[in-house]
């Protein structure tokens, strides 16, 4: 009997459309033969829509019309069993459409990729793929990220975090980071990716509108140097934190300034580029760089993603600050776009390898789970008394 395997994708984040983009092609790649794969999609409400249309890249030029043509289904733990069940229901025939083994979600941004929807998961107790609730949360939030890796002894860039409060009064939120950073300086959201309202200041008055930027997308916002001479190298990690291998290191080829949301999901290639997301950006694989290099980045990165908890496959973005050479961990992401399967490749592992070792790390978590004890039998209600104003007695 073959595995049901959901992955889910989409969600209320600035990075819906990529992850429609990321979890179709990954449904390509999955073992048919293993796994009965159910595309489940999310929309921007968080409802979720399975149907024969939902895992056809083609139906999303009209999503309202794929809807009408899809179902909407509530997900239910109905005696161990995770079901999707029609609604609303229908008063006569049978509203369950199918159970769920095991979850896969390719989602990126807030409200998904930070932990929300794993915490959803592990509500419902089904197993599902990647980073588990904590590591989501940390990885997605920048500031908390920077003060782990920093407490771990792996190098950050200095950085300053403000809030909307501090918004409020911009002079004197611009006289206290002029009292911190020099010019130039990068402004970005705590808890976005995809480059979203991430942009680079050289003065007050960018300063300013890199603040207002950055507002917009979230309530609380990142400050800190941005490097003049910059070569930037990512790497990915399999695993989980107990065993893990980083793969092979990439260069952007245009990661002297920040690359944008155009520069990785739609400038990659006029024809084909947007349908392969992070895939299509123009890159050099294997890095230029020094076997030793390669070898430090590679191993801070395996030391990173053990030291948050991670599961799965995450991509490792660093930072060479080419005046000084030192190397700069910029940040993690939980789930990359494509999940970076062509960081694999140049390794020999294949993109459907890559999915199944992925999957068989989610049972893996999940059965370790199930040998813990989150619960026991106790008396504690019956002695109970409720005392109003007073509060309870024991």
């Amino acid at each position: 009997m073959k595995i049901k395997l959901a992955v889910i994708f989409g969600g209320k984040s600035v990075e819906h459309e990529i992850s429609i983009i990321s979890a179709l092609q990954a449904c390509e790649y999955i073992n048919r033969e293993k796994y009965e794969v159910i595309p489940l999609y999310m929309t921007k409400g968080g409802e979720f829509y399975t149907g024969e249309h939902i895992g056809s890249i083609d139906h999303y030029k009209d999503i309202p019309l794929l809807l009408k043509e899809s179902t909407r289904v509530l997900l239910l733990n109905e005696d161990g069993k995770v079901n999707m069940v029609r609604y609303p229901m229908k008063k006569l025939g049978n509203n369950v459409l199918g159970s769920i083994d095991v979850a896969f979600p390719i989602v990126h941004g807030t409200n998904v990729e930070d932990g929300t929807l794993q915490g959803y998961l592990q509500t419902l107790g089904l197993p599902y793929v990647g980073c588990d609730v904590l590591s989501s949360a940390v990885g997605m939030n920048k500031y908390v990220m920077k003060t782990v890796f920093k407490d771990n002894h792996i190098p950050v860039l200095d950085c300053a975090c403000y809030n909307l409060v501090d918004f409020e009064d911009v002079e004197k939120l611009l006289d206290r980071i002029e009292g911190q950073f020099s010019y130039p300086v990068i402004v970005k959201p705590i808890n976005l990716g995809s480059s979203v309202g991430i942009s680079k200041a050289d003065h007050r008055e960018g300063l300013e509108e890199a603040l207002g930027l950055a507002f917009t997308f979230a309530q609380k916002v990142l400050v800190e140097p941005a490097i003049r001479q910059l070569k930037e190298i990512n790497c990915a990690v399999l695993g989980d934190e107990l065993e893990a291998e980083a793969s092979e290191c990439e260069e952007p080829l245009n990661a002297e300034e920040i690359l944008t949301y155009e520069d990785k999901y739609i400038g990659g290639g006029k024809s084909k580029g947007a349908s392969k997301g992070m895939a299509s950006l123009s890159r050099a694989i294997p890095a230029n760089i020094s076997g030793e290099r390669r070898e430090e980045i590679r191993q801070m990165a395996v030391k990173a993603f053990q030291c948050l908890g991670c599961s799965g496959v995450a991509r490792i973005d660093f930072m060479i600050d080419k005046e000084t050479d030192k190397v700069y961990l910029n940040e993690i992401n939980t789930i990359p776009g494509s999940l970076a399967f062509y960081l694999w490749e140049p390794l020999g592992l294949k993109y459907p390898e890559l999915l199944e070792r992925m999957i068989q790390l989610a049972l893996k978590r999940h059965r370790e789970n199930e040998k813990l004890t989150f619960s026991f039998d106790t008396n504690v209600l019956a002695g109970v008394k409720l005392g109003g104003a007073k509060g309870a007695k024991l």
